[in-house]
């Protein structure tokens, strides 16, 4: 693993936009239903217990929540859609808010979408998918909780959702994903790599 992921810590929480950090230039966000697993998966790949806070009550994250990798490099968990115990009037709010923020912040560089495989993808994932590709942010998908299902059924949902999205006009990767298993964690580390272009930091060239 990049030691890039193992140093990352919280930096701030910002309510909206115009409070997000200045001096980040390469950041990627992470998206998903509230109950996805977006945190555990945070968590997994800086190799971190308690880096994003885990919660038994889904809807918990209601800002854009920044982690940094270092001066110019972040993560942030945006909030979690689609949790009916979520107010209406807050919802709206969200929504707002992260349209903005997807549409108007110059550091984003890519969009991480957490999806239960054991629901796969559902209304609100296939919006942002759209809205990405509107936007032209490359997308990872990971498949979580890969480890509740066996192993066949699991690479058939993976399948199965490749096959569905294959005509989409975002730049998709689909991958399974298990922060106990720690399965797909290399695979993202590669794609976070080129989308936070770390390769300035190694000093080698970006693929």
């Amino acid at each position: 693993m990049n030691p890039l992921y193992h140093r990352a810590e919280y930096l701030l929480n910002a309510p909206n936009l115009k409070t997000t950090p200045t001096d980040i230039e390469y950041e990627v966000a992470f998206a998903g239903r509230s109950n996805a697993g977006k945190s555990s998966a945070i968590n997994t790949i800086t190799n971190q217990k308690s880096l994003a806070r885990t919660s038994k009550t889904p809807g918990r994250t209601q800002q854009l929540v920044y982690f940094k990798l270092d001066d110019h490099r972040c993560l942030v968990d945006l909030p979690g859609y689609g949790y009916a115990k979520v107010p209406p009037s807050i919802q709206k709010k969200w929504q707002a808010e992260l349209e903005r923020y997807l549409e108007k912040r110059k550091a984003l560089n890519g969009l991480v979408l957490l999806v239960d495989i054991r629901r796969s993808l559902g209304e609100h994932d296939m919006q942002m998918i759209d809205y990405a590709a509107h936007l032209n942010l490359d997308v990872f998908i990971a498949l979580t909780k890969s480890d509740k299902l066996n192993r066949n059924t699991a690479k058939n949902t993976l399948f199965a959702v490749q096959k569905l999205l294959k005509d989409s006009a975002a730049n998709i990767q689909v991958e399974l994903f298990s922060s106990l298993k720690k399965e797909g964690i290399e695979q993202l580390h590669t794609w976070l790599d080129s989308h936070l272009n770390t390769a300035e930091i190694t000093g080698k060239k970006k693929p």
